[in-house]
């Protein structure tokens, strides 16, 4: 193969020396336009799984770059005069030119071509002359944007504020200096990558740099290379406990937004981006150059595996992006959460800690628990020291605590048992509104199965407000009677609550059950729908009647008459459904409501016709019993709501007397695109629980692809929701809280098994069961201690500052 390389950084020279390797008859040139001795940065970052590939791949570059290493395992963070430290994390990191001169000097023993301070020649002429073009010109490729209608950038200028530095102070680990200034909250990430320095990335918010002054430093252009001396010296001023005496080192330092990249491909025709050209990874989750080299050895063995270039790049792209998509998922979730590190800076130091410690929710309880146990172990104790009522009967867990899903939670009268709640989830099984048997055993397994909260699902105000012929309905005696016999079950046979979900259907009403085609209208027996505005959910959607005001005042009655009906049955708790698209949802979006008048228009008259059934079901509810609203918080669409959005909505039913906040989103319009993931919708849960939840007393519930103890204890750990809600899991297992607590050999009164099952609670042995494992150490750890902690101390190996 004839092979141009566009960019001589780490992606280009990496991938460029295995090629080489693999055949050494390919000819490979690369076009590099700075000297070989310039680079910008200062230490790159690699992980032990990256390191593992690079010393299977090219032994030679490994041994070079593993004598350059800086090792440890602890990240310290600094915050509000304490230190919380924990280990097991495993880091190796390096100077970024020492790293270049490595992969430099390969290519050139293994015959590789590289012209310094040489422009490439146009990408067009390469793509012609050349079996394949490798675009690795970085952040700003022209290449890419050359091609940008094919490659389809997406480009996410970030909110933020940071500059690359270093430091004489050789740190002995990852540090977080969390820095509370008469300017708002500036953190730094620093880290050791020699004897002799330590990288120093300064961020903040925008607004908090501006209120600083570094804007009138920045005024201007910097030439390449060039540094911004003030802000640098102000740095230096204002972080001078965190350096310690030691200066502040600065190559081409100068302040940056990160710019998120994403494109939709990263090939065309025999032109491949790969590293900062096709995508980038918050620098709070770890090296960019991680990623790039990655990138090169995935490329490398994808051309080497397959007949041509155009079948190697198609399996490069197939294999590469979900890795790649993943890690964005997770640095998208990091840099956000720096953004707003505000929202968390009244957390206890142990809270804070490990909120930071798992920001990005690829790092989780249980997996802390691994690395540090000790840590975690203190952090159990910080959150039993919290709670209202010590528990009692718990088995010990590390100390004296249980896992932090299984504490109790007071909702004004009613308390509940545990964190766990279940998702209202639609059945489609009633008969003219009215719950059948199988609700009884559908509702009646999830509360014996252990959650601390069963709700209902949607449970319509009249038959026009139905979604379907087979949703429940609490408009009817006979409805009320048959919901009664549920709640009975419930409590007469469990220590769970029960809640029911009062909405109506709104625009998206009239259609098929689920499994016969979900959101397509009823071929025959169907109704009339209404909506703020007459349009439809989607194309193929019926188109709905604009509501008039004296329908909005009689489905305020409907609703009021539903609660009453809902007390009366007994239900502990009321949530009243504002997502998901339906009715009260659809007044709340700009996208379902384009009236022109008092409830049309502005977000604050989008609210007025939600918040007066609110208030009217407040009115009627029992007033120690708690009321709840679940609400989207983003649409995920252009010109929809938004997270801010959400805030305000949070806020104003909070200051109507809501008691707890049900944080989802979506499905408000049929085009929408949602960004799922693993707990996708939890940051939303975080913010509106940091911004609306906290000060006003209320409880948010997280709710969104979680199904996992673990990343349910990490979301109420970290203080980003009060409860859970579980959906689907609980389908799959509806004794889904037990067997999590038998999984963390929690034994107590917040997952009590019910008498009847009680010779279940141990897990049954599978196929083969292994004896226990014998004693390997002749002398124990001290309990609760980790044997994972390391220190980068250069002195000890005998290298010398």
């Amino acid at each position: 193969m004839r092979i141009a390389v566009i960019g001589g950084g780490p992606a280009g020279l990496y991938f460029s020396a295995l090629m080489k390797q693999l055949d050494p008859t390919h000819d490979i040139t690369i076009w590099e336009r700075n000297a070989p001795d310039d680079t910008f940065g200062f230490g790159v970052v690699f992980s032990d799984e990256t390191l593992g590939g690079i010393e299977h791949a090219d032994e030679e570059i490994y041994r070079a770059m593993s004598e350059q290493f800086a090792r440890w395992s602890d990240i310290d963070i600094h915050y509000r005069g304490e230190v919380r430290t924990s280990g097991g994390q495993g880091f190796a990191a390096m100077s970024r030119k020492e790293l270049l001169r490595i992969l430099q000097r390969r290519c050139a023993d293994l015959g590789v071509t590289i012209h310094f301070r040489t422009l490439a020649p146009d990408v067009a002429e390469l793509s012609a002359t050349h079996d394949l073009v490798l675009a690795a010109d970085g952040l700003n490729s022209v290449v890419r944007t050359r091609f940008a209608d094919v490659f389809g950038p997406d480009l996410d200028r970030r909110h933020n504020k940071y500059m690359w530095l270093a430091t004489d102070r050789v740190f002995e680990a990852f540090e977080f200096f969390i820095k509370h200034t008469p300017y708002g909250v500036m953190q730094v990430h620093g880290y050791p990558f020699s004897a002799e320095q330590s990288t120093f990335i300064v961020e903040m918010h925008e607004s908090v740099w501006r209120k600083a002054g570094f804007d009138a430093f920045a005024d201007r252009a910097f030439l390449p290379g060039e540094n911004d001396e003030k802000s640098i010296a102000l740095l230096a001023e204002i972080l001078a406990d965190e350096l310690d005496g030691h200066g502040l080192q600065a190559n081409n330092s100068r302040w940056i937004d990160f710019t998120t990249v994403r494109n939709r491909t990263w090939r065309h025709g025999n032109v491949v981006l790969m590293g900062d050209a096709a995508h980038t990874a918050h620098f709070s989750i770890g090296s960019g150059t991680k990623l790039a080299m990655e990138d090169a050895l995935a490329l490398a063995a994808c051309l080497h595996e397959n007949d041509s270039v155009a079948t190697g790049l198609e399996k490069y792209e197939q294999e590469r992006r979900p890795v790649v998509e993943s890690i964005q998922r997770a640095a998208q979730a990091s840099l956000e959460w720096f953004e707003a590190i505000g929202n968390y800076t009244d957390q206890a130091p142990d809270q804070f800690a490990f909120n930071l410690l798992t920001r990005s929710r690829r790092i989780t309880y249980d997996n802390l628990r691994l690395r540090d146990n000790g840590f975690v172990n203190r952090i159990d104790g910080w959150y039993l020291s919290i709670q209202e009522d010590t528990p009692r009967n718990a088995v010990v867990i590390g100390d004296e605590t249980r896992p932090p899903m299984f504490y109790p939670l007071r909702l004004k009268g009613i308390e509940l048992p545990n964190r766990i709640v279940v998702s209202p989830m639609d059945m489609y099984s009633a008969v003219d509104g009215v719950p059948t048997d199988f609700h009884l055993v559908h509702l009646g397994s999830k509360a014996l199965g252990g959650a601390g909260l069963v709700m209902t699902e949607m449970v319509c105000v009249s038959p026009e407000g139905r979604i379907t012929p087979g949703c429940a309905g609490l408009y009817t005696t006979e409805q009320e009677r048959a919901w009664a016999r549920v709640v009975d079950f419930v409590h007469a046979n469990s220590h769970s609550k029960i809640g029911v979900q009062l909405g109506h259907s709104g625009r998206k009403g009239a259609t098929k059950v689920m499994w016969e085609g979900i959101d397509d209208p009823l071929d025959t027996g169907g109704w009339d729908t209404v909506a703020p505005s007459a349009i439809p959910y989607g194309p193929d959607s019926r188109t709905p009647r604009e509501i008039t005001c004296e329908e909005m005042d009689e489905i305020t009655e409907q609703f009021a008459r539903s609660g009453q009906a809902a007390a009366r049955a007994g239900f502990d708790l009321l949530e009243l459904h504002c997502a998901h698209g339906y009715l009260l949802s659809s007044f709340l979006s700009a996208l379902a409501n384009q009236r022109t008048d008092d409830f049309g228009g502005s977000l604050e008259n989008r609210l007025r016709f939600p918040l007066r059934v609110f208030d009217a079901i407040r009115a009627v509810w029992p007033a120690d019993r708690p009321l709840s609203v679940r609400i989207s918080a983003t649409d995920w669409a252009e010109g929809g709501n938004t997270v801010d959005d959400a805030v305000e909505i949070a806020r104003a039913f909070a200051e109507h007397g809501a008691d707890v906040l049900h944080v989802s989103s979506g499905q408000v319009v049929k085009h929408e695109k949602p960004a799922f993931g693993r707990s996708y919708q939890t940051p939303f849960a975080d913010r509106i629980r940091q911004e609306v939840g906290v000060p006003h007393g209320i409880s948010v519930v997280a709710v969104g692809a979680i199904s996992s103890y673990d990343d349910v204890n990490s979301v109420l750990l970290a203080g980003r929701a009060d409860l859970v809600a579980i959906g689907r899991a609980h389908l799959w297992d509806p004794q889904w809280t037990l067997h999590a607590a038998v999984d963390q050999q929690y034994a107590g009164e917040a997952a009590e098994w019910p008498a009847p099952f009680r010779a279940g609670n141990r897990k049954p042995p599978n196929g083969r069961t292994d004896g226990p494992p014998p004693r390997l150490q002749l002398i124990r750890a001290a309990e609760g201690a980790s044997t994972l902690r390391r220190r980068w101390q250069p002195l000890d190996v005998g290298v010398s500052r």
